[in-house]
């Protein structure tokens, strides 16, 4: 069994170092959209960091994180964890969803209360075969 050793992310491409060398794990694509989201979100909380007068070794010491980390998140990389982004967005006060917490729990029972109503899973209709000859 070959054990991973260490792994990296070059020009989106995600490396895996075995101890039977360097292997190319897979390469992750994203839209336009989320891509452009997570750099626009990355900018909110550059803004809110400089904004409190934060550097970004105080901001990563808050968050618990490294500050390469928070560069990333910052420049809207979208390896970091989506838990770190949104941690390090209310850290600084980016305003992700409702801002009351009674008005996000009534979000919350409200979203939860349609899937509810949804089916319980997506099934696909197959095609009745015409068998009477």
């Amino acid at each position: 069994m070959t054990n991973i050793v260490n792994t990296s992310i070059v020009n989106g491409c995600y490396f895996g170092y075995f101890l039977s060398g360097l292997v190319m794990v897979k390469q992750r694509t994203y839209s336009k959209y989320a891509k452009e989201a997570a750099f626009l979100l990355g900018k909110h909380i550059k803004l809110g960091r400089k904004e409190r007068h934060w550097s970004e070794q105080n901001l990563a010491a808050r968050a618990g994180i490294s500050r390469a980390t928070l560069q990333k998140i910052e420049a809207g990389a979208m390896s970091p964890s989506i838990g770190l982004v949104f941690e390090v967005a209310a850290l600084v006060g980016v305003p992700l969803f409702e801002q009351d917490s009674r008005a996000l729990a009534t979000s919350i029972e409200l979203t939860q209360s349609k899937i509810a109503l949804l089916p319980k899973r997506i099934r696909y209709k197959t095609k009745s075969v015409d068998d009477d000859f």
